[in-house]
């Protein structure tokens, strides 16, 4: 077994086809099926289930996928530390919340593009569960993602924290009246997204009662459908700021216990910290780190939204 093999697996149970992997290998048909027909008499496992339309991963060739990940960056990281003589430059592959790359990162990734221009920086949106499994699986260096997160194989770093709250249409003035609508619906994110299982929590302990979320993937989406009495969404304040500002919402702050949340910054905790991916923390330290001590109490009370002059 080599790297070879093992990216052949991941491409053809990326794509459930002998050939459509051919082809993104830049190889002919033939070569993959052999290489993998060899691969499963070395292990002495069926990797693959063959039929009309393809074939399907088996359970033993599910379980191999994660090395994949890992054994490529080892590799790419042994490349990286031979090379990396201080100077912050290579790929830097991260990932990053909706909310958070909309309210947080552009100033951040503006000023490390222009102070380290070197750098190929590339960034993907996701849920925590998403970008956790993506990193955990060796495809992003590292990502933004909601906090607490305890997993063995990941290092965390708190970076800045939120204020989580409630999102409704302007005719809603007070949390309490969400008690009094029939079929209230939660508009969220995909399954996976902190901030969503947060909400569900916040209305079971309210004994609030609500229909199938409705989900986006859009944070326009959601902040405008919220806006117009379609349902409440959860999210944190200032990337709500300016519909509220501008009176399409009205937000209603939330007790600490549920208002509070950190987001930290995972990597893989055996994962080699390259002069860019330590640069780029550098800044980003600096850029929205706040002590606790500075942290005000969150008062429970509900805002309206400001009427314009």
């Amino acid at each position: 077994m080599d790297v070879a093999d093992l990216k052949t697996l991941a491409a053809v149970a990326k794509h459930g086809s002998m050939n459509k992997a051919a082809g993104e290998l830049h190889t002919v048909q033939s070569n993959v099926t052999a290489r993998i027909r060899a691969l499963e008499d070395e292990i002495g496992v069926p990797l693959f289930q063959r039929h009309a339309r393809g074939v399907t991963i088996t359970a033993a060739g599910q379980r191999m996928l994660p090395f994949v990940g890992r054994i490529a960056k080892l590799l790419a990281e042994a490349h990286a530390a031979a090379r990396d003589d201080g100077v912050p430059g290579g790929a830097l592959v991260l990932g990053g919340l909706e909310t958070t790359t909309a309210l947080r990162l552009t100033p951040l990734l503006t000023q490390f593009a222009h102070a380290y221009p070197d750098v190929r920086l590339a960034l993907s949106t996701g849920t925590t569960a998403g970008l956790l499994r993506d990193v955990v699986e060796c495809r992003l260096d590292g990502a933004f993602v909601s906090g607490p997160i305890n997993h063995p194989d990941i290092h965390h770093e708190a970076i800045f924290t939120e204020e989580l709250v409630l999102v409704t249409s302007p005719a809603i003035r007070s949390i309490k009246d969400l008690a009094n609508i029939a079929d209230l619906k939660t508009i969220v994110f995909q399954r996976g997204c902190s901030y969503r299982q947060r909400l569900e929590t916040l209305l079971a302990g309210m004994g609030i009662v609500v229909a199938r979320p409705l989900e986006f993937g859009s944070l326009d989406a959601i902040i405008s459908c919220a806006g117009a009495g379609v349902g409440v969404t959860l999210l944190p304040r200032g990337v709500v700021a300016s519909a509220f500002e501008a009176g399409r919402v009205s937000i209603h702050r939330l007790p600490r216990e549920h208002a509070r949340v950190e987001t930290v910054f995972i990597r893989r905790a055996d994962g080699y910290v390259s002069s860019a991916l330590s640069a780029f923390l550098g800044i980003a330290r600096r850029f929205h780190r706040v002590p606790e001590k500075d942290r005000a109490p969150v008062p429970i009370s509900t805002l309206a939204p400001r009427k314009r002059a």
